[in-house]
């Protein structure tokens, strides 16, 4: 397996892996999101890729097949009334293939997210997670992730 950053030729997989995130969530929060769909489009796929402050780091196995992805973007509030300018790399999205999932992909791909960020200079790595999503909650949490926030809802149409 490689971890290296994500390429042009990469976008079928991704776009595959994201069919599989979006059906996760579709499953745990149908009320919320769509079935059969994905979080990006394929221009804004391409444009992710050319944008150096949302780095994609990809894992793939010897012949090229993407086994995961994990979509990051940097973030930082300088000048902020409230918040430090303290720069984190925020995870917005980290699926591995559900076919090959528990052989390690996901904490490969988990650790080297963090190697980048601290190559970066970065102070942190966050990311969210929804509560329906049980087992990633877990993986998180074997990763050694700790709560830093909690969003709360009130449903009001049923």
């Amino acid at each position: 397996m490689e971890i290296r950053k994500v390429k042009e030729q990469d976008i079928e997989g991704i776009k595959r892996l994201l069919l599989q995130v979006g059906m996760v969530h579709h499953k745990g929060r149908p009320d919320l999101f769509k079935g059969d769909s994905r979080k990006y489009s394929d221009e804004q796929i391409r444009e992710i890729i050319l944008d150096g402050s949302k780095p994609i780091l990809v894992a793939v196995d010897e012949a090229g097949y993407m086994m995961g992805y994990a979509f990051c973007m940097f973030q930082q509030h300088v000048g902020d009334n409230i918040l430090t300018d303290v720069k984190t790399l925020y995870i917005d999205d980290l699926c591995v293939d559900e076919t090959i999932r528990g052989q390690h992909v996901g904490k490969t791909l988990y650790d080297a997210v963090v190697e980048f960020a601290k190559e970066e200079g970065c102070y942190n790595v966050t990311l969210n997670v929804w509560s329906c999503n049980e087992s990633a909650m877990k993986f998180y949490e074997k990763c050694g992730l700790a709560v830093q926030k909690i969003g709360m809802e009130k449903i009001l149409v049923r």
